[in-house]
């Protein structure tokens, strides 16, 4: 059997986890918050570049920026984005499981953004061909990124999509389909304005270039849109499990708290004993 001051120390390891959980719990929640109104202010922007863009395209296919001469790489690249570290539940696990449902070595190159999701790759021995942090700061920059999916001609992103504070999906998607998918949606709420044209408006130097560098925007903001939806996803997936965590350990803590006070009484009970023995043995020696 443990002695007390045994288990009052595992009491005290334990009320500091829980502790530690909720700081993270607290965490989680303020900066989904944050992430919450980035991602309503990154949805009505695009439908406002939506709305010009579809008015002046050149064709039904949306290419990414491209120019005119430039032919892509017909492999398809494969987006993973996943949380900077742990303490997320199984949230990446998930996605680097329903990654290799899709992934072809001969077909599919791999950009990683996450350093948890870099190392479940190199468990998995699977090689990737760049990695990015996962942005700290509210504002994320996707230049980067955006000129590397350029040079291939087909894409597809793989993140944690926030449902609920219980609930994150993982989504597999397209990315020209998603960007379509965003415009019809974006349609829905686009008022009856003045129609843009090259007859009521001068595209400089000509309306490809101006559509190529519409198709930009949008890229960079549907590509921001999954980088904020898959931390939100990962906010509450830690969230989540910080709760879980929490009262865990607050469970473990009021069961040592338990285990603590009945190991004193008894330790009591036996020196009281003792000492009645001894006690007994003097008087009968007498």
């Amino acid at each position: 059997m443990k002695r007390p001051l045994e288990i009052l120390a595992e009491e005290k390891s334990m009320r500091t986890i829980v502790s530690l959980t909720s700081a993270f719990e607290s965490l989680s929640s303020m900066k989904m918050a944050q992430t919450k109104n980035k991602v309503l202010i990154s949805n009505e922007f695009f439908s406002e570049v939506w709305n010009i863009y579809k008015q002046i395209r050149m064709d039904v296919m949306f290419n990414f920026g491209r120019q005119v001469d430039e032919k892509p790489i017909e492999k398809e690249l494969m987006i993973l984005i996943t949380a900077q570290g742990g303490l997320s539940g199984d949230i990446d696990q998930r996605l680097i499981r329903k990654f290799r449902e899709h992934y072809d070595a001969e077909k599919n190159d791999i950009i990683v953004i996450g350093h948890h999701g870099a190392l479940q790759l190199d468990q998995a021995k699977i090689k990737y061909n760049l990695y990015f942090d996962m942005p700290k700061k509210d504002t994320v920059n996707v230049d980067v990124l955006m000129n590397e999916i350029k040079r291939y001609r087909r894409s597809r992103v793989f993140y944690q999509s926030y449902v609920s504070l219980s609930q994150q999906v993982i989504k597999s998607l397209d990315l020209s389909e998603v960007v379509s998918s965003m415009g019809k949606i974006a349609d829905l709420d686009t008022l009856d304005e003045e129609k843009i044209t090259e007859r009521t408006y001068i595209f400089e130097p000509n309306a490809f270039a101006v559509a190529s560098h519409l198709e930009t925007s949008i890229l960079r903001l549907t590509l921001a849109q999954f980088i904020y939806d898959s931390r939100l996803a990962q906010l509450a997936s830690r969230f989540k499990s910080m709760t879980a965590a929490k009262e865990r350990s607050l469970e473990t803590a009021n069961e040592l708290h338990t285990q603590y006070s009945r190991a004193k009484r008894a330790l009591v009970d036996v020196r009281l004993k003792e000492s009645l023995a001894g006690l007994k043995k003097i008087r009968g020696s007498n």
